[in-house]
């Protein structure tokens, strides 16, 4: 009977270090993926002159903070540290939301209008396909290990896809009908978004110390 118990528990810690290590994996693609989506969208924002392009670039920084946060939490925070990881995330979120409603009214008052941009058309459809699939990775592995941060984060991930093919639509309804308004109009969808989503992180980062 002991040294059942004793494989039961070789096992089982077998089973969550793979798992572990499959979370970290999903970090580090996100991670990769958001770092060259900064890049590649920061310079089809200042091509194209485009709000919504400007917030995703920004949305994809907070994802390469949250990444972050993520995979230091799942090689060495406790306790403590994931209610801060949570939070730290939903304050960048929100800084985001403010970010972005602020550089939206500049636009509409000086009456700037976004070129086209079929760079950023390509790596947002794309986007969209890859957030979404990570995104369920971390979901299943997150709820495998019990882990709130992972599970959070693959929140973080959903809207990420939801953002790229909101600002998607806004950019392709600029280059397509010159519809410059849709542009601006995107970017307040991702406001809107992360601050929803800022509020959520900060507020369960905050219920863990009672």
């Amino acid at each position: 009977m002991e040294h059942q118990t004793e494989r039961r528990s070789a096992t089982g810690h077998s089973q969550r270090s793979q798992l572990l290590r499959r979370g970290l994996v999903l970090e580090y693609i996100t991670l990769g993926w958001n770092i060259a989506g900064f890049v590649i969208v920061g310079f089809a924002a200042m091509a194209a002159r485009s709000v919504a392009l400007a917030g995703f670039g920004l949305d994809s920084l907070i994802e390469i903070f949250a990444s972050v946060v993520v995979i230091w939490h799942l090689t060495s925070a406790r306790g403590n540290k994931e209610r801060l990881a949570l939070q730290t995330i939903g304050a960048a979120f929100i800084a985001l939301a403010v970010y972005i409603v602020v550089q939206t009214i500049f636009v509409f008052v000086t009456g700037g209008r976004p070129a086209r941009s079929p760079a950023g058309i390509a790596w947002l459809t794309a986007t969209v396909i890859a957030m979404l699939g990570l995104a369920r990775g971390k979901l299943v592995t997150g709820r495998r290990l019990h882990n709130a941060v992972l599970i959070a984060e693959s929140r973080v991930t959903v809207v990420d896809a939801y953002l790229a093919a909101a600002v998607l639509v806004g950019v392709a309804l600029n280059t397509v009908t010159g519809w410059w308004w849709a542009d601006p109009l995107a970017g307040i969808l991702i406001a809107y978004y992360a601050l929803v989503e800022g509020v959520a992180h900060w507020e369960e980062g905050r219920s863990g110390d009672a």
